[in-house]
């Protein structure tokens, strides 16, 4: 007996014809495909909504007084993240603190609390420091500093010697804090 499709069925390219036993069988398989495409729909909503959380995250610059001027933030929120740019040594003028390495070491942590403090995060939630001196034999001044102010767990860092850093500092300090939920 060959197929009879009723007149009111309207077939797509996609479609299938197959042999259809009863009326219910015919209802489970038009019952299967709307799944189908209501599964395609809700998973395209929730990676739309994906998306735009991702985009939509808060992202704030900060500026540390005395440094409105320079062409760069002194410290941006991205979402749970704030990303410190490089602290030097200096005041609130801009003039590197007098006393060599550990003074400039003080005064750049001191820099850096500022920004974190600003941004509503504090020490302990930095996770990674990035330490620039001009010569490495610094080393052991910065890090006695280093190691009274940080507090404990001690995040991430690396320490590396930079053939000339801007305004002959002796060292700068760049940190990456994650707020802590």
């Amino acid at each position: 007996m060959p197929l009879q499709i009723p007149e009111a069925t309207i077939l797509e390219p996609s479609d299938t014809i197959v042999a259809v036993k009863s009326e219910k069988e015919l209802m489970i398989m038009r019952a299967n495909k709307f799944n189908r495409w209501r599964g395609c729909i809700i998973f395209g909503f929730l990676v739309f909504v994906a998306c735009l959380n991702a985009v939509a995250q808060e992202r704030r610059a900060l500026k540390l007084s005395g440094s409105e001027g320079l062409p760069f933030s002194d410290g941006v929120i991205a979402g749970d993240t704030l990303y410190v740019a490089g602290q030097e040594g200096t005041d609130e003028k801009g003039k590197l603190a007098a006393g060599g390495t550990s003074a400039e070491t003080q005064a750049a942590l001191a820099n850096i609390e500022n920004i974190v403090k600003q941004a509503g995060f504090e020490l302990k939630d930095i996770v990674s420091v990035t330490v620039y001196l001009a010569d490495i034999h610094d080393f052991a001044e910065m890090n006695k500093v280093y190691k009274n102010v940080m507090p404990d767990p001690k995040p991430a860092r690396a320490t590396v010697q930079a053939a000339a850093l801007v305004n002959n500092a002796r060292i700068e300090i760049s940190a990456i804090a994650v707020k802590r939920k």
